[in-house]
C-alpha cells in the first residue's frame, strides 16, 4: 500500500479545489491556502489534505480500509485544527476508495460530546461526472466510482483514452495512469486496466509521435526498440522523464515511481540541474 500513498495522495494534493467542487459540493471562490501541518501532540500525523477555504478550513481524508477508531482519530484532528484555526469553521470529509463495503463511524455521542463528519463512498458516486471532467486527476479516480450497468471494459477504456487526451505530456499520463492501476484492485478491474493499456497501445503506435519514442521518453516506443542499443535508450529516457519530472516539481517518490530510478539516484540528478 505505500505506492497507493504515493501516488493516490501526491494527485489528490494537487486538485484540492476540484474535490471540493466535484465530490464535496465546496465551491472555492478564491485561491486555495493548502496547510502543510504535522500534528504531534497524541502521535506523529499529517493529514492527507488540509485547507482554507474563505472563512473554512476543509480537513480531507482518503481511506482505503475500515478502520475501526477512524472516528477517534477524526476527532483528534478536529481538537487539533481548533486548537490552532479557533476563528475558522471546521469541514471536514473522509473519502473512502476501499474494497470493502464501508463500515467506518462517522458519529460520536457520550458524555457531553455530541461530534459528527462525513463520509464520501466513492462507489456510491456515478462515474459519469468524472468521465465528462477535463481533470485528468479526477478521470483517474472514475475507476473507483458506480458504472451503472455500463461495460467494464468500455468504461476503462475511455478512462485510458481520455487521460491520454487530457495530460499535457508523457510523464503527467504515466503518472496518472499508475494510480489508475493501482486503485483498479480496489474494484478487481486489474485485467480490464491491462486490455485498455494493451488497446491504448495499438492505438499510439499509430501516431507519428510513436516513432520518436526515446526522445520523448516514452517507454512503449523504447520497448519496441526503435533505436538501436535499447538498454542505453531506457536508461536515458528514464534519466529525462526523471529531469523533466523535476522541473516540474514532482515529488521525489512518485519520480522514483513512475522511472524505476533510486531515490539516491534522482536526488544526485537533481544536484546537476
Amino acid at each position: 500500500m505505500a505506492k497507493y500513498d504515493i501516488v493516490t495522495k501526491s494527485i489528490i494534493k494537487q486538485i484540492a479545489r476540484d474535490l471540493s467542487k466535484y465530490i464535496l459540493k465546496i465551491p472555492i471562490k478564491e485561491s486555495i491556502e493548502l496547510i502543510e501541518k504535522e500534528f504531534t501532540r497524541v502521535e506523529k500525523r499529517d493529514a492527507d489534505l488540509l485547507f482554507k477555504s474563505g472563512d473554512s478550513i476543509i480537513h480531507i481524508e482518503i481511506q482505503n480500509n475500515n478502520h475501526s477508531k477512524m472516528d477517534k482519530r477524526m476527532l483528534r484532528y478536529y481538537s487539533d485544527i481548533l486548537f490552532e484555526y479557533e476563528e475558522f469553521n471546521i469541514k471536514q470529509f473522509i473519502i473512502y476508495i476501499g474494497k470493502q463495503k464501508c463500515s467506518i463511524k462517522n458519529i460520536i455521542k457520550r458524555d457531553n460530546i455530541n461530534y459528527k463528519y462525513d463520509i464520501i463512498d466513492m462507489r456510491d458516486l456515478s462515474c459519469e461526472e468524472f468521465l465528462a471532467s477535463n481533470e485528468p486527476a479526477l478521470v483517474s479516480l472514475a475507476i473507483l466510482c458506480d458504472f451503472e450497468n455500463r461495460d467494464e471494459q468500455m468504461v476503462v477504456n475511455t478512462i485510458l483514452k481520455r487521460l491520454k487526451t487530457l495530460c499535457k505530456d508523457e510523464i503527467e499520463f504515466r503518472s496518472h495512469l499508475k494510480m489508475v492501476e493501482i486503485l483498479s484492485s480496489n474494484r478487481d478491474l486489474e485485467e480490464a486496466v491491462k486490455k485498455g493499456e494493451d488497446m491504448l497501445k495499438v492505438d499510439i503506435q499509430k501516431m507519428p509521435s510513436y516513432q520518436i519514442g526515446l526522445e520523448k521518453g516514452i517507454e512503449k516506443g523504447i520497448e519496441k526498440g526503435i533505436e538501436k542499443g535499447i538498454e542505453k535508450g531506457k536508461i536515458e529516457a528514464r534519466i529525462n522523464i526523471a529531469k523533466k519530472a523535476l522541473h516540474q516539481n514532482i515529488d521525489i517518490d512518485t519520480i522514483a515511481l513512475l522511472t524505476g530510478l533510486s531515490v539516491d539516484e534522482i536526488l544526485n540528478l537533481k544536484k546537476t540541474l
